[in-house]
């Protein structure tokens, strides 16, 4: 079968170079032209592609058992297995790979250009052509691109084909962040670390985070909720260096003799958790030969790095159910979906909103259900709680299997217990020190 990818991100990479190696020929659409002979990479348009990353380890299982070689070659390019630590008799495990984004998907598209089967098209894909009630491939620039199968792995802001889909289930999750890429020196020391993607610490009123990446370099993030416009100073590169002097953690990973930056101060905006299944607002395929799959149909909080994961996770699904039948492939990719990754779309839906209360100093609400992020801080107090939250985090059990838990979780908070939050800086002492910063460069 001739099929059409739009998007060349890691979804559609890997669903072309999976579809090719099934023996169907693939062309994959996208404007952007790759990476420069210099090894630049701007990849316009794609704002996630120069922020932190995680590779989970659902993202190696499904590399593992489509592009093998894929794993090898991020390894050799300087990619490091992520691990978790041996604790109470469980041994260590691996949960993933510190990897950039500019990495994962260099190597990816290195993989797929060299994929028999696989080309590729520069160019804008406008529209998906129908005939006789499905679809029948793309119009790119004004031509016309034939294909039995349409992939569209545009992503979140894509549009194609919007109006064959039941509208979108959530939006904005109320967060924004500013990151900044730094290398160790030769010779340092790496910094204090709390998780197996590098350091986490809610602090009152914003999140600060350090992602471990490969080749020795750190991606360091500070999350402020989106209304707040003073923090949204931190973008300013001297009001950000300030703010990673004083911030514990942020500070011994920026120290000079242990890091220097290599970019610029990025923002992060307009963070979604969205969900949008294959199917018209009656329940059917309203084109059939169209699968939407990655960020088409899930997004979510980019702060927990499970988005290449879910995406891949639909991909693998979808490639190994198609058998000749797109139409039962897709009806079963949507029933697949609905079970495996939209809770992972309600779970950060609710999760994010409780974060958000608890930035503007609210306490934990007894009085319904616990959310997932209470249930994990709750461990802290009980360690036992591991047994069932340590699956959960690494993706290996749904939201759902924290009701085991969540009992006991509550019992804690209920006794008073709190998570321990660092007591300063203070968002307030944070936009203290924008403003001073702020004024000495004016």
């Amino acid at each position: 079968m001739q099929a059409a990818v739009i998007g060349a991100g890691p979804t559609g990479l890997f669903t072309a170079v999976a579809l090719a190696r099934r023996g169907h020929r693939v062309t994959v659409v996208d404007r952007d032209p790759g990476p420069a002979p210099d090894g630049t990479w701007p990849r316009r348009g794609v704002m996630q592609f120069h922020h932190p990353h995680g590779v989970r380890q659902q993202v190696v299982q499904a590399i593992q058992a489509e592009l093998p070689e894929v794993e090898n070659a991020l390894l050799a390019a300087g990619a490091e297995r992520s691990i978790l630590p041996a604790a109470d008799g469980r041994p260590a495990m691996v949960v993933g790979l510190h990897c950039r984004r500019m990495l994962f998907e260099r190597v990816l598209r290195e993989t797929a250009t060299a994929e028999p089967g696989v080309t590729f098209v520069r160019g804008h894909a406008e529209d998906v052509l129908r005939s006789r009630g499905r679809a029948a491939g793309l119009r790119v620039d004004g031509g016309e691109l034939e294909a039995g199968l349409v992939v569209n792995a545009s992503g979140r802001s894509g549009r194609i084909a919007g109006d064959l889909r039941a509208p979108a289930a959530g939006g904005d999750c109320g967060m924004s962040y500013v990151s900044r890429h730094y290398a160790l020196r030769p010779g340092a020391e790496p910094g204090p670390v709390n998780a197996p993607l590098g350091l986490i610490t809610r602090f009152p009123g914003y999140l600060a985070g350090v992602f471990l990446q490969d080749n020795r370099t750190v991606s360091v993030l500070i999350a402020r909720l989106t209304g707040d416009r003073e923090l949204a100073g931190l973008r300013q590169r001297q009001a950000f260096d300030a703010a990673v002097r004083v911030i514990p953690g942020l500070a011994e990973w920026t120290e000079p003799d242990r890091t220097e930056p290599m970019t610029p101060v990025l923002a992060g905006a307009r963070l979604h958790n969205t969900y949008r299944g294959q199917l018209d607002a009656e329940g059917n395929v309203a084109l059939p030969g169209l699968v939407h799959l990655g960020d088409a149909v899930c997004t979510t909080n980019p702060t927990a790095g499970r988005g290449i994961a879910t995406s891949l996770m639909q991909a693998r699904q979808f490639v190994r159910t198609l058998n000749g039948d797109v139409e039962s492939a897709t009806v079963a990719l949507d029933e697949w979906c609905t079970t495996h990754i939209r809770p992972w779309f309600d779970d950060h839906v609710a999760w994010d909103a409780d974060e958000i209360r608890q930035w503007a100093g609210e306490d934990v609400d007894l009085s319904r259900p616990l959310t997932s992020g209470h249930v994990v801080a709750a461990a802290q107090a009980d360690p036992s709680l591991m047994r069932v939250v340590g699956p959960y985090l690494s993706m290996r059990a749904l939201p759902a299997t924290l009701a085991e838990v969540e009992p006991r979780a509550r019992e804690i908070y209920a006794g008073g217990w709190r998570p321990p939050v660092p007591q300063t800086p203070t968002r307030d002492e944070l936009a203290a020190l924008i403003r001073r910063t702020t004024a000495l460069t004016v």
